[in-house]
């Protein structure tokens, strides 16, 4: 019988429940995903019956597996989203989605109480997103829906409330907390004014200041259980255990996240209004972070190269770097957005432009990486020189990014470093 740590992995899209043996690889993974509902006001949300029904019958089913023996359980979870348990512990509300419109005028009613949203999100590390700050996802409750905020005992962030499923044990916890939220006043180490001012401190748990909550019976063997992890601070845990010199973690895909697990300065509102923010550590240590939806321009690009050069839809998988067609393209007009000229106007570029697919492609790359570099050295704190870069993701095998990257760096060792289900294996890590 193998002895695990198991771990559930809640995304967007895909559930999995992973169990790592002691030397943290991988040896059993099931995976599934539901279809969404609707709230009351017909917008897609997740399904949380189902999520919690499948939870706890995978694990009924794991006990059952006499192949393993599971000596811990954690959770990871997609962030800025909450649970909200009545005095029964009953959710009294859906799973909303963070990609919900928050509405116009509880913005306004907001920041004409608590100031204006540069100075509010500067404090918070905090872009303005709407529900993707989770935090006003409450204050939308207490005002748009206040018979249903009444009822409300306990708010938990989703990895919380998945740990409480298993050691009915009630925590916050900072990885969650500092995701975005607007709940944390990052100078002050401590909620934002806000939060005390309108009473939803009272219906946040205790921060939990260690990795475990509490325990659950496994085989009728208590065994311990983690907090819960918000996945992108997650992701960060087997870097930071594997090296102990300071690096910055690029993780690649729809979007680029640069992520300095090592940042030394607070937030700046320049730096905020460049998309940059502050995730915390689960010790509750910052970590700057910058973004760009630089994967989401790559797949629509590659999608109108595709139609306009009639290749297949991943032909750019093919394409080898050339420097000759990268001289060719050089001085043409930005495909994409320049996400650091946010006030600049940009139209759809013109692909008649470009003579072959390669050619369009090479382009895509450079500007690609421009903004790669100023996102990297943003998040770095322009403190990067002898640091090494780690690529996860997607990105990590393009060769020609990969290429550009270290050459737009060079007083940086970029590498290609993905770790198979990284934010799990961080969640089971904390464990440990």
């Amino acid at each position: 019988m193998i002895a695990t740590t198991a771990i559930f992995d809640i995304g967007k899209t895909n559930k999995k429940f992973l169990l790592f043996n002691e030397a943290l690889e991988l040896v059993h993974e099931v995976q599934t995903n539901f279809e969404e509902i609707e709230d009351e006001d017909g917008e897609p949300c997740e399904d949380l019956k189902e999520l919690t029904n499948w939870l706890l019958n995978t694990w009924k089913q794991a006990e059952q597996d006499t192949r393993f023996h599971i000596k811990a359980l954690n959770f990871t979870t997609y962030g800025a989203s909450f649970v909200h348990l009545d005095t029964k512990g009953n959710p009294v509300t859906p799973l909303y989605n963070y990609l919900k419109k928050f509405p116009e005028d509880i913005a306004q009613q907001f920041y004409s109480k608590y100031g204006n949203e540069l100075d509010v999100a500067t404090a918070t590390a905090s872009p303005v997103l709407g529900m993707l700050n989770s935090g006003l996802q409450i204050y939308w409750l207490k005002y748009r829906h206040p018979s249903i905020f009444r009822k409300i005992k306990t708010s938990l962030h989703l990895p919380q409330y998945c740990a409480w499923l298993f050691a009915k044990e009630l925590c916050s916890e900072f990885t969650s907390i500092g995701c975005h939220t607007t709940l944390w006043n990052l100078a002050e180490n401590k909620y934002h004014t806000w939060v005390y001012q309108e009473g939803i401190d009272a219906l946040l748990p205790q921060i939990a200041h260690k990795p475990q909550i509490g325990t659950t019976m496994f085989r009728g063997i208590q065994i311990p259980v983690g907090t819960g992890l918000h996945d992108s601070s997650a992701a960060l845990i087997p870097y930071i255990k594997k090296f102990d010199d300071e690096f910055l973690l690029l993780s690649t895909g729809t979007w680029c996240i640069t992520l300095n697990p090592f940042a030394k300065e607070i937030l700046t509102k320049e730096e905020l209004i460049l998309n940059c923010l502050n995730y915390l550590t689960f010790e509750g240590r910052q970590v700057k972070a910058s973004r760009l939806f630089l994967g989401n321009d790559h797949e629509n690009l590659t999608r109108r190269f595709a139609a306009h050069f009639f290749k297949d839809r991943d032909y750019y998988k093919t394409v080898a770097f050339d420097a000759s067609i990268l001289a060719e393209c050089g001085q043409k007009p930005m495909l994409i957005k320049n996400y650091y000229q946010p006030e600049a106007t940009f139209t759809l570029p013109d692909l008649d432009q470009f003579d072959t697919y390669e050619q369009a492609y090479h382009k895509l790359m450079v500007d690609m990486v421009q903004l790669q570099t100023q996102s990297v050295l943003l998040a770095g704190e322009n403190a990067v020189q002898g640091k090494r870069l780690f690529v996860d993701g997607g990105f990590s095998k393009n060769l020609i990014f990969m290429h550009l990257l270290q050459r737009s760096l060079p007083n940086i060792k970029v590498e290609a470093f993905e770790l198979a289900q990284g934010t799990a294996q961080g969640a089971a890590l904390v464990m440990q």
